[in-house]
């Protein structure tokens, strides 16, 4: 069975290139552009794995993150922050409050479709909580660095 992917981002050539590469590896693709989208077409749509910009209109993408979470129909549907939003502060704090991944804007489509590759992977579970640990304890580490200089 293929995989069904929700991509939500403001910036057209940003899903456009997501789309893209994702189907390309055999992905069935959902596109939304705003947070109320993303609400919408989860619950409509079931997919197995939500991209999601951070700073989008109607509603932003830690809103929506909020929101999935507390439904029980998506509140499992993995979450991979795919933002322009690079303050380590935010990224520790949506890695913290039920985000999977949270990748950087300007991103690698490879790398992007490696993570996406490693989430959908029940055999990859345990490496995919290795990462999120290790990424959450980094973050952790520079943000604590961060607040003792201020």
């Amino acid at each position: 069975m293929t995989a069904r992917i929700l991509v939500v981002d403001d910036e057209p050539s940003i899903v456009k290139l997501v789309a893209t590469t994702l189907s390309a590896r055999g992905y069935e693709i959902i596109t939304g552009y705003n947070g109320e989208e993303a609400i919408d077409k989860a619950g409509l749509h079931h997919p197995d794995l939500i991209i999601l910009d951070i700073m989008m209109p109607k509603m932003d993408g830690k809103e929506a993150r909020k929101r999935l979470l507390a439904d029980p129909k998506t509140k499992d549907i993995p979450v991979i922050h795919l933002s322009a939003v690079g303050e380590f502060d935010s990224q520790l704090d949506a890695m913290q409050h039920g985000t999977t991944d949270y990748i950087t804007k300007p991103f690698s489509p490879k790398e992007l479709a490696e993570h996406v590759e490693m989430i959908l992977d029940p055999k990859r579970r345990d490496e995919l909580l290795k990462m999120q640990h290790a990424k959450t304890g980094k973050l952790s580490t520079i943000v604590n660095i961060m607040h003792r200089d201020r």
